[in-house]
């Protein structure tokens, strides 16, 4: 039986581990949350005593953390002491370096790595229909697909190293866009006395249609699972929509490329967050919006 190490058991490892339990693998596990490990126990992941004791005798080795930092000072740790030709998972969303980093440190110790930041959420990582947005090798790719299947319902090979968190960044900018000019259609619907059922019907099946509309509806009753029928809990909270905005700019900073619309989707999450509201659905972002109209 392949053995999984998986390393950052929080509110989207939790249900990916729980997946990989259920597709057959054994699963050891560790976080640095008691209350992270209580649960995972409850799904069948074996609870190592750190993250050097879970990859020891692991074949594949998972990692979802907060940000390149810890990514990277985890890699630094248990990468010397991985089996020889362990394949290493990284999906966390970080920064495009240091993610290329991380590839760096698993290949200097022999392992194969790849970089597989997802998209979904957590509804998606309890389903185990998630979006891996995969960099690296085509080797790795090839002994991670199957892997991954369990938790995912697509998995994309964008390139090589950190081709996978390039992705992310570029989809989550385009994500966070798009929410807020549907929050704005929906407060100027509101302005002028249209309803939301009304602007419901027409923009979904017009030119008008995306994702944060037709999936993600921020305003209550169009999609009844969306985050605006349960008070805007996440979901995708919006302090994690700052940070991928945040990303998306500070690549864009470093690649010279132009995103306006970017920034300007980084400054408004920001004020959203700042107001107390990092622990709310991105979705929210319709109530700030409301506040600044009146």
């Amino acid at each position: 039986m392949t053995t999984i190490a998986f390393i950052g058991l929080g509110n989207m490892g939790n249900p990916m581990a729980a997946n990989l339990v259920k597709g057959g693998y054994a699963v050891h596990g560790f976080d640095l949350i008691p209350e992270n490990l209580v649960i995972a126990k409850e799904h069948g992941v074996v609870i190592m005593a750190n993250a050097v004791a879970a990859v020891k005798a692991a074949d594949v080795v998972i990692t979802m953390l907060p940000a390149g930092k810890h990514v990277l000072s985890v890699y630094e740790d248990i990468a010397p002491k991985a089996k020889k030709g362990a394949l290493f998972v990284d999906s966390s969303t970080i920064d495009v370096e240091s993610a290329r980093k991380a590839h760096v440190i698993a290949n200097r110790h022999g392992l194969l790595s790849i970089d597989a930041p997802v998209s979904g959420g957590t509804a998606g990582a309890a389903a185990g229909t998630l979006t891996f947005m995969a960099g690296g090798s085509k080797e790795a790719f090839a002994k991670a697909e199957p892997i991954l299947q369990p938790m995912a319902g697509r998995i994309v090979h964008c390139g090589d190293d950190g081709a996978g968190q390039a992705a992310k960044i570029c989809n989550n900018m385009i994500l966070g866009i798009s929410m807020i000019g549907v929050a704005e259609a929906f407060v100027l619907a509101e302005k002028l006395g249209l309803s939301h059922q009304a602007l419901f019907d027409v923009a979904s099946t017009s030119s008008g249609q995306c994702w944060s509309l037709t999936t993600y509806c921020p305003v209550p009753g169009p999609v009844p699972k969306s985050p605006a029928n349960n008070g805007y809990k996440p979901g995708f909270a919006a302090a994690l929509m700052l940070k991928d905005l945040k990303l998306s700019q500070e690549a864009a900073q470093a690649s010279g490329a132009v995103t306006p619309l970017g920034a300007e989707a980084a400054q408004l999450y920001a004020l959203f967050n700042a107001q107390g509201n990092a622990g709310a659905d991105f979705s929210g972002i319709i109530n700030f919006l409301r506040g600044a109209s009146t």
